[in-house]
């Protein structure tokens, strides 16, 4: 640190107004604010930002608030600070704090502090004021604070329009995603290979051999519960007596007024649903009571490891189950996952397995869909699973909350299905992905350059408060301001004769 820069505690460089905040309940605010226009009401903040409107204030100009809970406190890419300004009101979530300095400055060097030893708890994080207080501030010369104030908005204004300009590549990126996507499953992608073909089997060829996959696969259950059975009753029937499968459920062709809301596809197509061409079911439910039970620990899938179109299994769990808990939820190569709940734009997903762990099974918040056809191409399932059709169905039979929405396995059955010969599919597969692999290395590229973007934001923030952030000539322009003078003698003159010592230098760096 610089000799002309200082630290202080913190309450040595502002007011803390916690008096200020008082807090308003959701209910209370709405009945206060009914029928009022929006030009009679005030911001209500809380710990991370503005969270409604109330009738009236309790502050009236410039201040930083910070949260006392529930912010993002080790998260880096996230602000803890911000500034508010005008007539707002403030709850008991956020401090309330006034810089004897620029409130800017110590919004931003707050935005860059480490908080891990001054914050308690484990998944809400608290900082009380008692450790606020204990938390050691830079000080800059007051004309040198208005120049890190000015570079960092430069710095910053300038890294946010990339950030923008990558996010709209990004946007671009999903459309030309959705766009192969659906001219691939109306059948664009292959007009012309499928008028070079000499015999190509119809849908409803594909969909007879299926039907007869579908009731081969029935008998093999059947019989493989008779024999369990025999086997319980020759074990002196302990337990539960094995469950009879149940016979796969006979789906009605789709009718005109569902087909008429459909896209148009190739005349050797056909649209069925997704049940009559795989098994589906959930998966296990956890916290099943299972006490003095022989249980076997498994590792399984959740809901945050089955992502849109790919999976994240750099954090698998595991859970005790059954013995026969394995052979019913064990998920095999090719099996296509669907999630219960998510956004419009994630709900359902449609994710191929690839057997990468060892006996895993799956949670009863995902759907496992495995084909009838060993031969018929799961990724072609899974492409079509991530159209725009497919995800508009999904969330129209949705059941909504105000941000998500969540399908049941009916739902899923239900899902309208195209259905083409079996070596038109993998043509279909091949289409995509060539088009697709260029797409989605450039969409790993800018997810890399936005992730360098949140630490570049951190590294100016990180800089500035070193005091590197300026260059020579910055800082010798601020020498020159009339009201420069060392960062000690602007604290001692804001306190007075009865200040508290500062830390003293403790943070050299």
């Amino acid at each position: 640190m610089r000799e002309d820069w200082t630290e202080a505690l913190l309450p040595q460089v502002c007011d803390i107004l916690d008096n200020l905040r008082k807090p308003i309940n959701a209910k209370e605010r709405t009945k206060r604010i009914e029928g009022k226009p929006k030009n009679e009401l005030y911001p209500y903040y809380g710990a991370t930002g503005q969270v409604g409107y109330i009738d009236d204030y309790l502050t009236d100009g410039e201040y930083v608030l910070i949260g006392e809970d529930a912010a993002p406190f080790l998260d880096y890419t996230k602000a803890v600070a911000f500034i508010i300004n005008g007539k707002t009101w403030v709850n008991n979530h956020a401090h309330i704090l006034k810089s004897h300095f620029n409130d800017k400055y110590l919004c931003y060097y707050l935005n860059q502090f480490q908080f891990r030893e001054y914050v308690t708890g484990t998944t809400r994080l608290k900082l009380t004021q008692g450790a606020m207080k204990r938390m050691p501030v830079k000080i800059a010369p007051l004309p040198e604070q208005r120049a890190i104030v000015a570079k960092i908005e430069q710095l910053l204004s300038e890294l946010d329009n990339g950030i923008a300009n990558l996010k709209a590549a990004q946007e671009k990126l999903a459309i030309y995603r959705q766009a192969v996507l659906k001219k691939a499953f109306e059948g664009e992608l292959t007009k012309q290979w499928r008028s070079q073909q000499t015999h190509l089997p119809t849908a409803d060829e594909l969909l007879e051999q299926i039907q007869a996959e579908r009731k081969a696969h029935y008998q093999q259950q059947l019989k493989a519960w008779q024999q369990s059975v025999i086997e319980w009753d020759a074990q002196g029937r302990k337990g539960k007596k094995p469950a009879k499968p149940k016979k796969a459920k006979e789906v009605e062709p789709l009718d005109e007024a569902e087909l008429d809301i459909l896209p148009t596809i190739a005349s050797s197509w056909k649209w069925d649903t997704l049940m009559n061409i795989a098994e589906l079911i959930g998966g296990v439910t956890k916290g099943r009571k299972l006490e003095g039970k022989e249980l076997i620990s498994l590792p399984y899938l959740r809901v945050a490891n089955v992502q849109d179109g790919y999976l994240d299994l750099s954090q698998i769990k595991e859970i005790e189950v059954l013995p026969s808990d394995l052979e019913k939820y064990k998920l095999h190569k090719g099996d296509i996952l669907y999630t219960e709940g998510g956004d419009k734009d994630k709900l359902g997903r449609g994710t191929i397995w690839n057997d990468e762990i060892k006996d895993c099974i799956h949670q009863n918040h995902i759907f496992r869909a495995r084909l009838y056809r060993k031969d018929m191409s799961p990724k072609f399932v899974g492409y079509y699973s991530q159209t725009r059709t497919a995800k508009d169905y999904f969330f129209s039979k949705a059941k909504q909350t105000t941000n998500l929405a969540s399908i049941n396995l009916t739902v899923l059955s239900n899902l309208p299905f195209p259905i083409c010969s079996l070596n038109e599919q993998t043509q279909i597969v091949q289409e995509i992905e060539s088009r697709l692999s260029v797409c989605d290395k450039l969409a790993t590229t800018i997810d890399e350059s936005l992730e360098k973007s949140e630490a570049l934001r951190q590294s100016i923030l990180k800089k500035a408060f070193r005091g590197k952030l300026l260059s020579e000539a910055e800082l010798e322009a601020c020498r020159q301001e009339p009201d420069w003078e060392p960062a000690d003698k602007l604290l001692r003159r804001i306190q007075g004769k009865n200040a508290v010592p500062t830390t003293g230098n403790l943070f050299e760096t």
